[in-house]
């Protein structure tokens, strides 16, 4: 068995209280869409698109595409695709992908939430478990987040967590019908010794018993 194969870690299922995260399944189709779907205008600003096709679609066909593609990837080890969910029920998706092994060991993270769900906690609580799962199980040693200058509550979250801000990359990806700008946030595993998820729940039992307040996104 090759290293890839054994540090990678997965298939791998988290939880944390309410929040969980889970490999995305074939099964998840109709959910999938019907979010997808009923948060068009609420993602369509931030999602990454293909220049040449549109950016949702009402078929089953895309979503069936993009599972066999990150299961694939998965067993590559090119990628940890997972379902957020809330209480058991579909909440979003975030995906560790574009895996560099040898001397990088390093990763791109994305998610989108339903805007149903938005302020519980769930990406935050569900990033940090990414993380910690990336780092202290799978073997990766940096993970960065690129995001639309714009969008200030996926920007929250990975400033609330710790990612630093490593600068801008111009024209980055192809956003909503144009080439966008994007920040750099980025962690390396030294950065969280003890865990993300541990500096996570202390925030935000901190901000329970009156310290600074932490902003649900």
């Amino acid at each position: 068995m090759r290293d890839v194969d054994r540090l990678r870690g997965w298939p791998a299922t988290l939880n944390e209280g309410p929040v969980g995260l889970r490999p995305l399944r074939l099964s998840d189709v109709r959910v999938w869409r019907e979010t997808r779907l009923r948060n068009a205008d609420w993602l369509r600003p931030w999602e990454p698109s293909n220049p040449e096709t549109p950016l949702f679609r009402t078929g089953l066909g895309p979503y069936v595409s993009m599972v066999g593609t990150l299961r694939r990837e998965a067993r590559q080890g090119l990628a940890l695709p997972w379902v957020m969910t809330y209480e058991g029920r579909f909440a979003g998706q975030l995906t560790v992908g574009a895996i560099v092994w040898g001397s990088a060991r390093s990763a791109q993270v994305g998610y989108w939430v339903d805007g149903a769900l938005a302020g519980k906690g769930i990406t935050p609580t569900a990033l940090a478990m990414a993380v910690d799962h990336c780092f202290f199980t799978t073997g990766l040693h940096r993970l960065e987040a690129n995001i639309r200058p714009e969008n200030h509550a996926s920007r929250r979250v990975v400033e609330k967590l710790g990612f630093r801000e490593e600068g801008i990359r111009r024209r980055q990806l192809h956003i909503d019908g144009a080439w966008r700008d994007h920040i750099c946030y980025a962690l390396t595993v030294e950065d969280v010794p003890g865990g993300l998820l541990v500096q996570w729940r202390r925030a935000r039992e901190s901000a329970a018993h009156g310290g600074s307040p932490v902003e649900e996104v």
